[in-house]
C-alpha cells in the first residue's frame, strides 16, 4: 500500500465470501466510484467457481481495482490491508429450518438470522467458521482492518475478538440509516422544508445490532423528538395500510409502526427496521402470527423468497459473466468504502458500528459487542461515548446481551446444552420448557452436518 497524500495505491482487500451476488457486487459498485483508491481485491469463497465468476465480473468493470479469485484462505489473506467478511453460513435448507421450523410451535420470525430460535441456531453453525477466520487473519494479516457484514452480527464480531484479541474488527449495519432518513422526513414536515438528507440527522445510537436505539436526534440545530412524538401519535391513530402483494410489494418494507410504538412506549426510538425490532420483543406483541405482523405494517420474509431471489441473481450473474449484459452500477447507500477511506487518512467520519464495549455503554458488560457511533480517522477507530442504556429499555437489552454472551460461550465450548440455556430465555420462545427443548433438538438435527464438533 502506497500513500500519495490525496490517494492510496496498491491497496489489498480480501473478500471472504467473494462469490457473493449481493454484498460483493455492492463493494464493486462502491470501489468503482472511489477514484482515490486503487489496488487488488482478492476473492475467497468455499465455492471457487463463484469466486472465479466474480473475478471475471469485477475485471469487466472499468475502474482502479483488479479482482483475483483464490482457492486458499491463508493465501488470500497474506499481507491484506482490509478484510471484508460476508458469508451465508450453511445453505437455504438450513435457513428454512431456522425460520420455519419454530412455526410448528406457534413461534413466528420476520427475519430469523440474528435473534430468536433461528438466530441462535444460525450462530451455532456460524461461530466456528469465524474462529477459523479470526485465526487466519491473526496468522496472515494481523494489522488488517476487518469489516464484517455477516449475521448474527454481534456474535460474529464477538468471536473474532475472542480468537484474536488484537484484531481490528468492526461490524457494519445499515439499519440505522433508515431511521435517520425517516427523521429527515419528519424534519421536513415539521419545519416546512424538503426532507433533510439522512447525513444531516445527528443521532446518539446505543444497544446491540438490530436492537439499536436512538436516545437523542437533531437536525440543523433542532431537537427532533418532539416532532417525532407528534408524527408517531398520528401514525398510530390510524390502522396500518393494507399490504398488497402486487408488483410493488417488498418483503423488506414496513410502515414504521413498531418503531413509533416503541418510541411512545419507552421514550427512545428503535433505530432498526420494524422486522428486526419485532423479533427482540415478546412474541405476542408484534409476532403473535402473520396477521398480527401485517396489522403492524410489515410481513414475514419466507425463505422461499430468498431461494427465488438467488435464482434471479444467478441468472444475472451468468449474463454479467458472459458479457451478455454489462454490470449494473447502483447507488448502494453503504459506507464500507468510505470507512476504508477514513481509516486510510482520506477524510474523517462518524457512523454506527459494532465493537466490543470498552465503556461506550457503561451499564452493559465490558467486552460484549455493542452498537454505537464511532469516529473514523487516519489509522484509528474510536467508539463514541453513548451513555447508559435508559432504564425504560435496559431490562430488554440486558436480557439480550446475556443471551448472546451465553450462546457465544456455548459455541466456544461446543456445548449444545449450554446453548439451550440461552435459547429457552429468548423473548420469542414463549412455549413450555419441554416444547422448547423439542424445538431446539429438532432444529439442531436439521443443521447437524455443521455441528459435528458439538457435544450434548
Amino acid at each position: 500500500m502506497k500513500h500519495y497524500g490525496d490517494r492510496v495505491e496498491d491497496l489489498v482487500i480480501t473478500y471472504i465470501g467473494g462469490g457473493s451476488r449481493g454484498w460483493a457486487w455492492t463493494l464493486m459498485s462502491d470501489l468503482a466510484r472511489a477514484k482515490d483508491l486503487s489496488g487488488v481485491v482478492r476473492l475467497y469463497d468455499i465455492d471457487p467457481q463463484a469466486a472465479h465468476v466474480n473475478e471475471v465480473i469485477g475485471n469487466s468493470i472499468p475502474h482502479n481495482f483488479r479482482y483475483q479469485a483464490f482457492d486458499d484462505l491463508a493465501s488470500s489473506l497474506k499481507g491484506s490491508d482490509f478484510v471484508v467478511i460476508s458469508i451465508l453460513p450453511g445453505t437455504f435448507e438450513e435457513m428454512a429450518s431456522d425460520v420455519h421450523c419454530p412455526e410448528k410451535y406457534g413461534i413466528w420470525q420476520s427475519v430469523g438470522d440474528t435473534t430468536g430460535p433461528g438466530g441462535i441456531i444460525r450462530a451455532l453453525r456460524t461461530l466456528p467458521m469465524f474462529e477459523v477466520f479470526g485465526r487466519a487473519i491473526r496468522d496472515n494479516c494481523p494489522d488488517a482492518w476487518v469489516i464484517n457484514y455477516t449475521n448474527p452480527m454481534t456474535l460474529c464480531v464477538r468471536t473474532l475478538y475472542q480468537v484474536f484479541p488484537g484484531i481490528k474488527a468492526f461490524g457494519c449495519c445499515h439499519e440505522v440509516f433508515g431511521s435517520q432518513a425517516l427523521l429527515g422526513r419528519v424534519y421536513g414536515e415539521a419545519f416546512g422544508t424538503e426532507p433533510a438528507p439522512r447525513q444531516e440527522v445527528k443521532v446518539n445510537v446505543l444497544g446491540v445490532n438490530h436492537f439499536t436505539w436512538i436516545t437523542a436526534a437533531s437536525c440543523r440545530g433542532q431537537d427532533l423528538f418532539p416532532a417525532y412524538r407528534e408524527f408517531s401519535g398520528k401514525l398510530l391513530s390510524e390502522p396500518a395500510k393494507p399490504i398488497i402483494r402486487d408488483e410493488h410489494f417488498s418483503y423488506f418494507a414496513s410502515q414504521d409502526r413498531v418503531k413509533s410504538d416503541t418510541f411512545l412506549r419507552y421514550g427512545c426510538m428503535g433505530a432498526a427496521g420494524d422486522r428486526h425490532l419485532a423479533e427482540f420483543s415478546r412474541g405476542a406483541w408484534y409476532l403473535k402470527d402473520p396477521e398480527t405482523a401485517e396489522s403492524w405494517g410489515f410481513t414475514l420474509t419466507p425463505v422461499s423468497y430468498r431461494v427465488e431471489d438467488r435464482k434471479k441473481k444467478l441468472e444475472l450473474s451468468e449474463e454479467y459473466f458472459t458479457g451478455k449484459q454489462p454490470f449494473q452500477f447502483k447507488e448502494t447507500g453503504e459506507e464500507g468504502v468510505d470507512q476504508m477511506r477514513a481509516l486510510l487518512g482520506l477524510g474523517d467520519m462518524v457512523t454506527n458500528v459494532n465493537l466490543p464495549n470498552r465503556g461506550q455503554i457503561p451499564n452493559l458488560p465490558l467486552d460484549a459487542v455493542v452498537e454505537t457511533n464511532a469516529y473514523f480517522t487516519g489509522g484509528k477507530l474510536q467508539p463514541v461515548m453513548a451513555g447508559n442504556i435508559p432504564s425504560t429499555i435496559y431490562p430488554q437489552i440486558a436480557n439480550i446481551v446475556a443471551i448472546q454472551e451465553c450462546v457465544a460461550d456455548a459455541c466456544r465450548r461446543r456445548d449444545l446444552d449450554a446453548a439451550f440455556c440461552g435459547f429457552v430465555c429468548d423473548p420469542l420462545v414463549t412455549v413450555t420448557a419441554s416444547d422448547a427443548r423439542r424445538l431446539f433438538d429438532e432444529m439442531v438435527d436439521n443443521t447437524a452436518k455443521y455441528l459435528t464438533e458439538y457435544k450434548r
